[in-house]
């Protein structure tokens, strides 16, 4: 798999790395935790018919340049808005998971006009008890101590199912070197910004675009009660459970959330949206 349309935005002194690929509704895809743009390496092949597939690496993360020591998920919201404007996108469909779909959650908040349907993976509305921000800052610290490869270690067990992690060597290595590999500027800014984000299940209600909700039934990080709970709230939101997934459903399952995703957006047409 090669990305082969690699693009570079400069924002308000930052750099963010992206993919710009196919043609269709536009569908930006944030990353998870701690991640980047080839999470959805995928979607980007197996969707691009259907869509104009925008896949940035949020910054401190990837290539993109470095973070502050704090990053908020409406920092990273603003970032993303920013790259929406640079390639003249009125519109487009947000699609975040895990840590992405904090964003999305926070981008649809600020900019709701800019939203023309949302996807949650795996993730969830709500804020942090005070035992996880606490984890969450404690991790801050060992990730600048250099504590990055000890913390993938850690995450990986949480993050696949054990067929997978049992069976599927080349893709549970690819996932620990994904994470072992982020810079640990990035890892804390986004651990203290996770820490810090408000809850927002109060927006879930009023969402007035199309919603599709998915996750793992082998999710252990957030389980699919979480996911049922948002999408029964949410007005008009489709959930879809993966058989065979854990918490990265669209690495771990390419094939059936890809159809998810294909099927969420064909009433939408392939018509884009665009800034005057």
């Amino acid at each position: 798999m090669l990305f082969l349309t690699t693009m570079r935005f400069t924002g308000n002194g930052f750099e963010l790395e992206y993919e710009d690929a196919g043609s269709g509704v536009p569908l930006l895809l944030i990353h998870g935790f701690p991640l980047d743009r080839s999470l959805w390496r995928f979607q980007i092949d197996g969707l691009r018919d259907v869509a104009r597939i925008i896949a940035p690496d949020l910054r401190g993360f990837g290539q993109s340049s470095d973070a502050p020591g704090s990053m908020s998920m409406d920092d990273y919201a603003e970032d993303l808005v920013s790259l929406l404007d640079s390639l003249s996108i009125e519109r487009a469909v947000i699609c975040g998971l895990s840590m992405g779909g904090y964003v999305a959650l926070s981008l649809l908040e600020r900019h709701p006009g800019r939203v023309r349907g949302l996807v949650l993976a795996n993730t969830r509305a709500g804020a942090d008890s005070e035992e996880a921000r606490q984890s969450r800052f404690a991790a801050a610290e060992k990730a600048l101590g250099g504590g990055v490869p000890e913390l993938a270690d850690a995450m990986l067990p949480k993050l696949l199912v054990r067929a997978t992690l049992n069976g599927r060597p080349g893709l549970v290595e690819k996932v620990r070197d994904m994470m072992a590999e982020q810079r640990a500027t990035g890892v804390a800014a986004a651990l203290r910004g996770m820490a810090d984000r408000p809850d927002r299940a109060s927006l879930l209600p009023a969402i007035d675009v199309p919603i599709l909700v998915i996750t793992g039934a082998g999710d252990t990080l957030i389980p699919t009660s979480e996911s049922e709970a948002m999408a029964g709230v949410a007005g008009g939101s489709k959930l879809v459970i993966i058989p065979g997934a854990g918490h990265l459903s669209s690495l771990e399952t390419p094939d059936a959330f890809n159809a998810a995703l294909r099927e969420f957006l064909g009433p939408m047409g392939s018509s884009e949206t665009v800034l005057n």
